[in-house]
Protein backbone atom coordinates (compact mmCIF):
# COMPACT_ATOMS: atom_id res chain seq x y z
CA UNK A 1 0.00 0.00 0.00
CA UNK A 2 1.70 3.21 -1.40
CA UNK A 3 1.60 6.07 1.11
CA UNK A 4 -1.17 8.25 -0.43
CA UNK A 5 -3.41 4.90 0.21
CA UNK A 6 -2.72 5.06 4.05
CA UNK A 7 -3.17 8.49 4.76
CA UNK A 8 -6.90 7.77 3.45
CA UNK A 9 -6.82 4.87 5.18
CA UNK A 10 -5.75 6.73 8.37
CA UNK A 11 -8.67 10.03 7.57
CA UNK A 12 -11.21 7.61 6.96
CA UNK A 13 -10.70 5.41 10.39
CA UNK A 14 -10.65 8.60 12.53
CA UNK A 15 -13.50 9.82 11.07
CA UNK A 16 -15.07 6.74 11.94
CA UNK A 17 -14.26 7.81 15.32
CA UNK A 18 -15.07 11.21 15.85
CA UNK A 19 -15.55 11.09 19.52
CA UNK A 20 -12.34 8.66 20.15
CA UNK A 21 -10.79 11.31 18.14
CA UNK A 22 -12.25 14.12 19.51
CA UNK A 23 -11.19 13.05 23.11
CA UNK A 24 -8.18 11.99 22.27
CA UNK A 25 -6.54 14.76 20.62
CA UNK A 26 -8.38 17.10 23.60
CA UNK A 27 -5.20 16.94 26.07
CA UNK A 28 -3.08 18.06 23.17
CA UNK A 29 -4.53 20.94 22.61
CA UNK A 30 -4.70 22.08 26.20
CA UNK A 31 -1.50 21.14 26.29
CA UNK A 32 0.02 23.08 23.05
CA UNK A 33 -2.45 25.71 23.75
CA UNK A 34 -1.02 26.23 27.33
CA UNK A 35 2.64 26.25 25.91
CA UNK A 36 1.61 29.17 23.28
CA UNK A 37 -0.23 31.23 26.34
CA UNK A 38 2.74 31.05 28.76
CA UNK A 39 5.47 31.73 26.75
CA UNK A 40 3.54 35.03 25.34
CA UNK A 41 2.47 35.30 28.76
CA UNK A 42 5.87 35.66 29.71
CA UNK A 43 7.27 37.82 27.24
CA UNK A 44 3.98 40.44 27.52
CA UNK A 45 4.78 40.44 31.34
CA UNK A 46 8.68 41.32 30.75
CA UNK A 47 7.54 43.59 27.92
CA UNK A 48 5.47 45.09 30.71
CA UNK A 49 8.41 45.11 33.16
CA UNK A 50 10.45 47.24 30.43
CA UNK A 51 7.86 49.50 29.84
CA UNK A 52 7.19 50.27 33.43
CA UNK A 53 11.37 50.80 34.48
CA UNK A 54 11.46 52.98 31.19
CA UNK A 55 8.76 55.41 32.45
CA UNK A 56 11.11 56.22 35.38
CA UNK A 57 14.66 56.23 33.71
CA UNK A 58 16.98 53.55 33.49
CA UNK A 59 19.33 56.45 34.48
CA UNK A 60 17.51 57.06 37.93
CA UNK A 61 18.98 56.23 41.22
CA UNK A 62 17.74 56.33 44.71
CA UNK A 63 19.22 56.45 48.05
CA UNK A 64 16.90 54.84 51.03
CA UNK A 65 17.14 55.10 54.62
CA UNK A 66 18.19 51.88 55.93
CA UNK A 67 20.71 49.00 54.78
CA UNK A 68 19.42 46.27 52.66
CA UNK A 69 21.01 43.24 50.10
CA UNK A 70 21.05 44.69 46.78
CA UNK A 71 18.69 42.21 45.94
CA UNK A 72 16.67 42.09 48.68
CA UNK A 73 13.69 44.43 49.43
CA UNK A 74 14.48 47.93 51.24
CA UNK A 75 13.56 48.06 55.47
CA UNK A 76 10.60 50.29 54.54
CA UNK A 77 8.90 47.45 53.34
CA UNK A 78 8.83 45.75 56.55
CA UNK A 79 7.48 48.45 58.23
CA UNK A 80 10.58 49.68 60.19
CA UNK A 81 11.42 53.28 60.43
CA UNK A 82 14.12 54.66 59.68
CA UNK A 83 15.33 58.13 60.40
CA UNK A 84 18.87 58.30 59.53
CA UNK A 85 18.08 60.78 56.10
CA UNK A 86 17.93 63.85 56.11
CA UNK A 87 17.15 66.83 53.95
CA UNK A 88 20.88 67.86 54.16
CA UNK A 89 21.78 64.68 52.87
CA UNK A 90 19.95 65.68 49.85
CA UNK A 91 21.81 69.15 49.49
CA UNK A 92 24.84 67.94 49.96
CA UNK A 93 24.30 65.55 47.25
CA UNK A 94 22.75 68.43 45.04
CA UNK A 95 25.70 70.98 45.62
CA UNK A 96 28.77 69.32 47.37
CA UNK A 97 30.12 68.93 43.75
CA UNK A 98 31.60 65.13 44.54
CA UNK A 99 28.50 63.62 41.84
CA UNK A 100 29.39 65.51 38.95
CA UNK A 101 26.83 63.31 37.09
CA UNK A 102 23.72 64.25 38.69
CA UNK A 103 21.87 66.06 36.63
CA UNK A 104 19.17 66.84 39.21
CA UNK A 105 18.37 65.62 42.94
CA UNK A 106 15.64 65.68 44.77
CA UNK A 107 14.05 64.85 48.12
CA UNK A 108 10.60 62.99 49.09
CA UNK A 109 8.01 61.45 51.57
CA UNK A 110 4.80 60.54 51.06
CA UNK A 111 1.76 59.09 52.94
CA UNK A 112 -1.78 58.71 52.13
CA UNK A 113 -4.95 60.83 53.11
CA UNK A 114 -8.23 61.91 51.80
CA UNK A 115 -8.12 65.27 49.80
CA UNK A 116 -11.38 67.75 49.84
CA UNK A 117 -13.10 70.16 47.61
CA UNK A 118 -16.72 71.61 47.87
CA UNK A 119 -18.40 68.65 48.00
CA UNK A 120 -15.81 66.16 46.40
CA UNK A 121 -13.55 63.50 48.18
CA UNK A 122 -10.64 61.49 46.84
CA UNK A 123 -8.57 59.16 48.31
CA UNK A 124 -4.99 59.49 47.59
CA UNK A 125 -1.19 59.41 47.54
CA UNK A 126 0.71 62.97 48.76
CA UNK A 127 4.23 63.09 47.84
CA UNK A 128 6.52 65.79 49.93
CA UNK A 129 9.03 66.77 47.60
CA UNK A 130 10.66 70.21 46.26
CA UNK A 131 11.11 71.95 43.35
CA UNK A 132 13.40 69.44 41.19
CA UNK A 133 11.20 66.61 40.97
CA UNK A 134 10.40 67.82 37.39
CA UNK A 135 13.75 67.25 36.83
CA UNK A 136 14.54 64.12 38.53
CA UNK A 137 11.79 62.30 37.52
CA UNK A 138 11.09 64.17 34.17
CA UNK A 139 7.37 64.79 34.04
CA UNK A 140 5.30 67.03 31.92
CA UNK A 141 2.34 69.60 32.35
CA UNK A 142 -1.11 70.13 31.78
CA UNK A 143 -1.66 72.90 32.80
CA UNK A 144 -0.22 75.81 35.57
CA UNK A 145 3.10 74.97 36.47
CA UNK A 146 5.09 72.81 39.21
CA UNK A 147 5.53 75.22 42.67
CA UNK A 148 9.46 76.89 42.24
CA UNK A 149 11.96 76.46 45.04
CA UNK A 150 10.95 79.37 46.51
CA UNK A 151 7.51 78.13 47.47
CA UNK A 152 9.01 74.46 48.24
CA UNK A 153 11.77 75.84 50.48
CA UNK A 154 9.40 78.50 52.17
CA UNK A 155 7.11 75.75 52.29
CA UNK A 156 3.87 77.71 51.32
CA UNK A 157 0.75 75.80 51.06
CA UNK A 158 0.94 74.88 46.97
CA UNK A 159 0.07 71.49 45.73
CA UNK A 160 0.20 70.24 42.06
CA UNK A 161 -2.57 67.55 41.17
CA UNK A 162 -1.51 64.37 39.44
CA UNK A 163 -3.96 63.86 36.48
CA UNK A 164 -6.82 61.35 37.74
CA UNK A 165 -6.96 63.16 40.83
CA UNK A 166 -7.98 66.28 39.33
CA UNK A 167 -10.01 65.10 37.03
CA UNK A 168 -12.20 63.74 39.59
CA UNK A 169 -12.62 66.94 41.71
CA UNK A 170 -13.31 68.81 38.37
CA UNK A 171 -14.04 67.20 35.84
CA UNK A 172 -17.69 67.40 36.61
CA UNK A 173 -18.17 70.97 37.61
CA UNK A 174 -16.05 72.01 35.07
CA UNK A 175 -13.84 74.27 37.23
CA UNK A 176 -10.73 75.62 35.66
CA UNK A 177 -8.68 73.40 38.90
CA UNK A 178 -5.61 76.11 39.01
CA UNK A 179 -6.51 78.62 41.63
CA UNK A 180 -8.94 76.47 43.32
CA UNK A 181 -8.27 75.54 47.14
CA UNK A 182 -8.02 72.12 48.47
CA UNK A 183 -8.01 70.44 51.68
CA UNK A 184 -5.78 67.10 53.13
CA UNK A 185 -5.82 66.83 56.36
CA UNK A 186 -7.19 69.78 57.33
CA UNK A 187 -4.80 71.74 55.76
CA UNK A 188 -6.25 74.22 52.69
CA UNK A 189 -3.75 74.17 49.39
CA UNK A 190 -3.82 76.33 46.64
CA UNK A 191 -3.63 74.06 42.98
CA UNK A 192 -1.27 76.10 41.12
CA UNK A 193 -0.25 73.09 38.60
CA UNK A 194 -2.04 69.58 36.95
CA UNK A 195 0.55 67.21 35.87
CA UNK A 196 0.18 65.55 32.33
CA UNK A 197 -1.13 61.72 32.66
CA UNK A 198 1.49 59.78 32.82
CA UNK A 199 -0.09 55.85 33.41
CA UNK A 200 1.46 53.35 35.62
CA UNK A 201 5.03 52.56 36.35
CA UNK A 202 6.46 50.00 38.78
CA UNK A 203 2.79 49.07 39.24
CA UNK A 204 2.07 52.43 40.75
CA UNK A 205 -0.82 55.14 39.23
CA UNK A 206 1.19 57.59 38.63
CA UNK A 207 -2.01 59.75 38.12
CA UNK A 208 -3.44 58.93 41.29
CA UNK A 209 -1.29 61.49 43.43
CA UNK A 210 -0.85 64.64 44.47
CA UNK A 211 2.60 66.76 44.89
CA UNK A 212 2.98 69.26 48.16
CA UNK A 213 6.25 71.14 49.34
CA UNK A 214 8.27 69.02 51.34
CA UNK A 215 8.03 70.77 54.62
CA UNK A 216 4.39 70.37 54.52
CA UNK A 217 4.36 66.94 53.45
CA UNK A 218 7.08 66.08 56.82
CA UNK A 219 6.06 68.64 59.35
CA UNK A 220 2.21 69.24 58.73
CA UNK A 221 0.83 66.06 57.41
CA UNK A 222 3.24 63.52 58.38
CA UNK A 223 5.22 65.07 61.26
CA UNK A 224 8.73 63.53 60.59
CA UNK A 225 12.14 65.46 60.46
CA UNK A 226 13.65 62.54 58.19
CA UNK A 227 13.28 61.67 54.50
CA UNK A 228 11.72 58.54 52.98
CA UNK A 229 13.79 58.70 49.37
CA UNK A 230 16.02 60.78 47.59
CA UNK A 231 16.10 60.42 43.97
CA UNK A 232 19.08 61.07 41.60
CA UNK A 233 19.09 61.52 37.86
CA UNK A 234 22.60 60.92 36.21
CA UNK A 235 23.43 62.74 32.99
CA UNK A 236 23.76 59.36 31.08
CA UNK A 237 23.10 55.62 31.75
CA UNK A 238 27.03 55.19 31.26
CA UNK A 239 27.99 57.36 34.04
CA UNK A 240 25.21 55.60 36.45
CA UNK A 241 27.85 52.92 38.25
CA UNK A 242 30.41 56.56 38.89
CA UNK A 243 28.08 58.22 40.02
CA UNK A 244 26.89 55.24 42.80
CA UNK A 245 30.24 55.17 43.95
CA UNK A 246 30.37 58.70 43.88
CA UNK A 247 26.63 58.81 46.07
CA UNK A 248 28.02 56.16 48.11
CA UNK A 249 31.56 58.42 49.02
CA UNK A 250 29.34 61.64 50.12
CA UNK A 251 26.83 59.63 51.97
CA UNK A 252 29.62 57.47 54.51
CA UNK A 253 31.25 60.71 54.94
CA UNK A 254 28.31 62.82 56.04
CA UNK A 255 26.66 60.01 58.02
CA UNK A 256 30.65 59.12 59.88
CA UNK A 257 30.61 55.91 58.77
CA UNK A 258 34.10 54.26 58.19
CA UNK A 259 33.30 50.31 57.11
CA UNK A 260 30.81 50.32 54.28
CA UNK A 261 28.85 47.06 56.21
CA UNK A 262 27.72 49.42 58.87
CA UNK A 263 25.96 51.96 56.31
CA UNK A 264 22.36 53.21 57.31
CA UNK A 265 22.01 53.48 53.60
CA UNK A 266 21.04 51.93 50.47
CA UNK A 267 21.33 52.97 47.19
CA UNK A 268 19.41 51.72 44.16
CA UNK A 269 19.54 51.27 40.70
CA UNK A 270 16.19 51.23 38.50
CA UNK A 271 17.91 49.26 35.90
CA UNK A 272 18.64 46.99 38.57
CA UNK A 273 15.05 46.23 38.66
CA UNK A 274 14.83 45.35 35.30
CA UNK A 275 17.35 42.19 35.94
CA UNK A 276 15.93 41.27 38.77
CA UNK A 277 11.78 41.24 37.73
CA UNK A 278 12.92 39.31 34.50
CA UNK A 279 14.70 36.84 36.30
CA UNK A 280 11.30 36.15 38.43
CA UNK A 281 9.20 36.52 35.40
CA UNK A 282 11.52 33.80 33.50
CA UNK A 283 11.56 31.58 36.29
CA UNK A 284 8.00 31.93 36.49
CA UNK A 285 7.30 31.10 32.60
CA UNK A 286 9.61 28.51 32.76
CA UNK A 287 7.93 26.50 35.66
CA UNK A 288 4.10 27.14 34.22
CA UNK A 289 5.26 25.88 31.05
CA UNK A 290 6.54 23.05 32.53
CA UNK A 291 3.11 22.78 33.91
CA UNK A 292 1.38 22.99 30.39
CA UNK A 293 4.38 19.93 29.27
CA UNK A 294 2.82 17.85 31.45
CA UNK A 295 -0.99 18.56 30.52
CA UNK A 296 0.94 17.40 26.88
CA UNK A 297 2.46 13.93 28.47
CA UNK A 298 -1.10 13.48 29.97
CA UNK A 299 -2.60 13.71 25.84
CA UNK A 300 0.25 11.71 25.19
CA UNK A 301 -0.46 9.03 27.44
CA UNK A 302 -4.24 9.06 26.34
CA UNK A 303 -3.27 8.62 22.88
CA UNK A 304 -0.68 5.71 23.98
CA UNK A 305 -4.37 4.15 25.74
CA UNK A 306 -6.67 4.49 22.68
CA UNK A 307 -4.49 3.33 20.15
CA UNK A 308 -3.94 0.01 22.67
CA UNK A 309 -7.61 0.02 22.66
CA UNK A 310 -7.81 0.28 19.27
CA UNK A 311 -5.28 -2.20 18.30
CA UNK A 312 -7.15 -4.57 20.36
CA UNK A 313 -10.51 -3.82 18.34
CA UNK A 314 -8.89 -3.98 15.09
CA UNK A 315 -7.18 -7.03 15.50
CA UNK A 316 -9.46 -9.17 12.91
CA UNK A 317 -8.84 -5.91 10.36
CA UNK A 318 -4.97 -6.44 11.33
CA UNK A 319 -5.14 -9.83 10.01
CA UNK A 320 -6.87 -9.46 7.22
CA UNK A 321 -4.87 -6.83 5.84
CA UNK A 322 -1.84 -9.25 6.02
CA UNK A 323 -3.59 -11.88 4.95
CA UNK A 324 -3.94 -10.00 2.24
CA UNK A 325 -0.14 -8.83 2.08
CA UNK A 326 0.27 -5.86 4.30
CA UNK A 327 3.55 -6.18 5.45
CA UNK A 328 4.79 -5.47 8.88
CA UNK A 329 6.10 -2.26 8.01
CA UNK A 330 3.36 -1.04 6.33
CA UNK A 331 0.74 -2.17 9.76
CA UNK A 332 3.20 -0.34 12.01
CA UNK A 333 3.47 3.54 9.54
CA UNK A 334 -0.70 2.95 9.42
CA UNK A 335 -0.55 3.12 12.97
CA UNK A 336 1.99 5.32 13.61
CA UNK A 337 0.19 8.27 10.99
CA UNK A 338 -2.90 7.89 12.97
CA UNK A 339 -1.23 8.34 16.17
CA UNK A 340 0.91 11.28 14.41
CA UNK A 341 -2.34 12.74 12.81
CA UNK A 342 -4.31 12.91 16.28
CA UNK A 343 -1.47 15.16 17.77
CA UNK A 344 -0.61 16.72 14.45
CA UNK A 345 -4.39 18.14 14.51
CA UNK A 346 -4.25 18.90 18.39
CA UNK A 347 -1.20 20.72 17.93
CA UNK A 348 -2.34 22.62 15.40
CA UNK A 349 -6.04 23.33 17.26
CA UNK A 350 -3.61 24.00 19.98
CA UNK A 351 -1.39 26.78 18.30
CA UNK A 352 -4.62 28.68 16.74
CA UNK A 353 -6.69 28.50 20.54
CA UNK A 354 -3.60 29.92 22.03
CA UNK A 355 -2.42 32.76 19.78
CA UNK A 356 -6.29 33.79 20.06
CA UNK A 357 -5.94 33.54 24.01
CA UNK A 358 -3.07 35.61 24.10
CA UNK A 359 -4.65 38.53 21.57
CA UNK A 360 -6.88 38.92 24.42
CA UNK A 361 -5.27 38.53 27.52
CA UNK A 362 -2.57 41.46 25.76
CA UNK A 363 -6.80 43.63 24.44
CA UNK A 364 -7.63 43.25 28.25
CA UNK A 365 -4.02 44.04 29.89
CA UNK A 366 -4.61 47.19 27.58
CA UNK A 367 -8.09 47.84 29.09
CA UNK A 368 -6.70 47.89 32.23
CA UNK A 369 -4.19 50.43 31.53
CA UNK A 370 -1.25 48.15 31.18
CA UNK A 371 1.61 48.70 28.58
CA UNK A 372 1.06 44.67 27.71
CA UNK A 373 2.82 43.58 23.79
CA UNK A 374 1.29 40.83 22.36
CA UNK A 375 4.02 38.77 21.31
CA UNK A 376 3.53 34.87 20.08
CA UNK A 377 7.57 34.17 18.47
CA UNK A 378 7.74 31.52 15.99
CA UNK A 379 9.95 29.89 17.93
CA UNK A 380 7.25 29.04 20.42
CA UNK A 381 5.10 27.81 17.58
CA UNK A 382 7.78 25.00 16.65
CA UNK A 383 8.31 24.16 20.09
CA UNK A 384 4.80 23.63 20.27
CA UNK A 385 4.61 22.06 16.80
CA UNK A 386 7.79 19.67 17.28
CA UNK A 387 6.81 18.13 20.93
CA UNK A 388 3.26 17.67 19.68
CA UNK A 389 4.49 15.94 16.61
CA UNK A 390 7.19 13.99 18.92
CA UNK A 391 4.84 12.97 21.72
CA UNK A 392 2.48 11.36 19.13
CA UNK A 393 5.32 9.78 17.43
CA UNK A 394 6.54 8.36 20.90
CA UNK A 395 3.09 7.05 22.44
CA UNK A 396 2.27 5.67 19.35
CA UNK A 397 5.53 3.48 18.42
CA UNK A 398 4.55 0.70 21.41
CA UNK A 399 1.21 0.36 19.90
CA UNK A 400 2.44 0.37 16.46
CA UNK A 401 4.98 -1.95 16.71
CA UNK A 402 2.36 -4.28 18.65
CA UNK A 403 -0.33 -4.22 15.43
CA UNK A 404 2.65 -4.57 13.26
CA UNK A 405 3.82 -8.21 15.29
CA UNK A 406 0.24 -9.80 15.25
CA UNK A 407 0.25 -12.82 13.61
CA UNK A 408 -2.68 -12.90 10.67
CA UNK A 409 -3.55 -16.53 11.60
CA UNK A 410 -4.09 -15.41 14.91
CA UNK A 411 -6.04 -12.08 14.22
CA UNK A 412 -8.11 -13.92 11.92
CA UNK A 413 -9.31 -15.89 14.61
CA UNK A 414 -9.64 -12.98 17.36
CA UNK A 415 -12.90 -12.58 18.50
Amino acid sequence: MNFISTIQLVIRTLLARKGRSFLTILGIVIGVAGVIIIIALGAGAQSLVLGQVTKLGTNLLSVQPGKSNEKGPPAQVFGITITTLVNEDAEALRTSGQVPHAQAVNALVRGSGTVTWQNKTVDTTFIGTDSYYPSAVTITMDAGNFFDQRDGEGGANVTVLGYSVAKELFEESGADPIGQVIKIKNVPLRVVGVVSERGSAFFQDQDDQIFIPLAIGQQQLLGIRYLQQINIKVDSADNVTQTKEDINAVMLQRHRIRDEVDSDFTIRNRADAIDILKTITSALSLFLTAMAAIALVVGGIGILNIMLVTVAERTREIGLRKAVGANNRAVRNQFLLEAGTLTSLGGFIGIILGVIASYLISLLMEYLGYDWAFVVSISSIVLAISVSILTGVVFGLYPAFKASKLNPIDALRYE
